[in-house]
């Protein structure tokens, strides 16, 4: 799936990265993900959440996605400048439907340990968008200093490609 077109970015800027299905081999790529985003300037609250909701999004990917199976691959994409940050994740596995997550917040689920790490995501995020096929994630993160970023454009469950 190519890069959502109200993101804002061409295609061609990603930087792209696979690594095998395995928690230990994602914190490279984190890494130099957290060197951009503080070589463009964004204030430590922002790497938090960006780093909090990546996290979020490739543990899915290792755990529910791809089973734990060493032998499947994560596929990251990445773009990082001083107004935003676009993140892809996706995993070998079947996918899902985020529909299909019960909200963490209802009372029946708060015992219950599924769904808060989609929620959270979309908490941090100015977008998350999902693959048709459920196992692929969108994030953008714009900068809450760039021009006309004042309201969120948050989708809880937009499906594209």
């Amino acid at each position: 799936m190519k890069v959502p077109s109200d993101f804002g970015v061409d295609d061609a800027d990603f930087v792209n990265v696979t690594v095998p299905s395995d928690l230990r081999k994602l914190r490279e790529p984190e890494a130099r993900i957290m060197t951009e985003l503080k070589r463009c300037g964004y204030d430590q609250d922002t790497v938090f959440a960006i780093k909090l909701a990546f996290e979020e999004a490739v543990t899915n990917a290792v755990k529910h996605g791809n089973a734990n199976d060493r032998s499947k691959l994560i596929h990251l994409r990445y773009y990082v400048d001083p107004q935003r940050v676009v993140l892809m994740v996706r995993d070998e596995g079947p996918g899902f439907h985020p529909d299909g997550v019960p909200d963490p917040t209802a009372d029946e689920n708060l015992e219950r340990p599924s769904g808060r790490g989609l929620m959270l995501m979309h908490s941090y995020m100015t977008k998350v968008l999902y693959s048709r096929a459920g196992n692929e994630v969108w994030l953008l993160k714009e900068s809450p200093s760039a021009p006309g970023t004042g309201t969120s454009s948050r989708d809880a469950n937009s499906n594209v490609g």
